[in-house]
């Protein structure tokens, strides 16, 4: 395996291993800031080779910020690991998410971030958002850069393969595809206009844990996602009635 480095914005780094086995690119991002965050920690036993290639942009024991979009182990696997080599630094984590998981699992107190809540990194803005369930766990959750207009979206639009760092190609039929091979999104009532809620933020890139970094018009993406995931939704009601 190999962690190759992109910086796919202005100061945001990807890191991104393909696992052929999983035929999947497990992907971290950095924030290079006043106060950097890093936003999914990776799966534990792959932290030496994930925090080298960080470490390569940024001495580690600058980093100020840790985040994730739900507990589980590829997005927060090895966040003691990093607290331990970062000494500054602490977890952001929404209310259920500190609640039900990392105010037990985490060696440092965590800071609990309220729905749309912003946190200053002091030259970037990152707004928290809660997604519960979306695309699963009850302690979802994305961030949006606001300066580079980034929205950092975890497990949603995650596609097989072994592409590029950055597209300006769609990525939504790769997305439903996925979907339709694992069923990993939890299909509710919810699911779609919590998604159409993101689109409203208009960003300009969107940063897949599980796929490309897209560049253009993400709202469109974002809507397009939202009805194929409407689709799903109304096919089960129908098949189970």
């Amino acid at each position: 395996m190999q962690t190759d480095i992109d910086e796919i914005g202005d100061g945001i780094y990807r890191f991104s291993t393909y696992i052929a086995a999983a035929n999947l690119r497990f992907n971290q991002f950095l924030i290079d800031a006043d106060e950097p965050l890093l936003f999914h920690c990776g799966l534990r036993r792959m932290f030496p080779q994930v925090s080298g290639a960080v470490s390569r942009v940024l001495p580690l024991e600058k980093l100020g910020w840790i985040s994730f979009g739900h507990f589980e182990a590829d997005e927060s696997g090895s966040m003691n690991e990093w607290l331990a080599v970062a000494p500054h630094a602490r977890i952001a984590t929404g209310n259920i998410g500190g609640m039900v998981s990392i105010m037990d699992q985490a060696d440092r107190e965590p800071r609990v971030l309220a729905h749309e809540e912003v946190l200053d990194l002091g030259n970037r803005r990152i707004r928290y958002l809660d997604t519960p369930h979306l695309p699963h766990g009850w302690d979802a959750g994305v961030i949006y850069e606001e300066t580079t207009g980034t929205l950092f979206c975890g497990d949603l639009f995650t596609q097989n393969g072994n592409g590029p760092a950055r597209t300006e190609s769609e990525v939504v039929t790769a997305a439903l595809q996925a979907e339709d091979r694992y069923r990993a999104t939890a299909l509710t009532p919810m699911t779609a206009s919590l998604v159409r809620k993101l689109a409203d933020l208009s960003p300009k890139m969107l940063a897949l844990m599980h796929g490309p970094a897209f560049q253009g018009d993400g709202a469109v993406e974002l809507r397009a996602l939202a009805d194929g995931l409407e689709q799903r939704f109304q096919t089960a009601l129908q098949a189970a009635s």
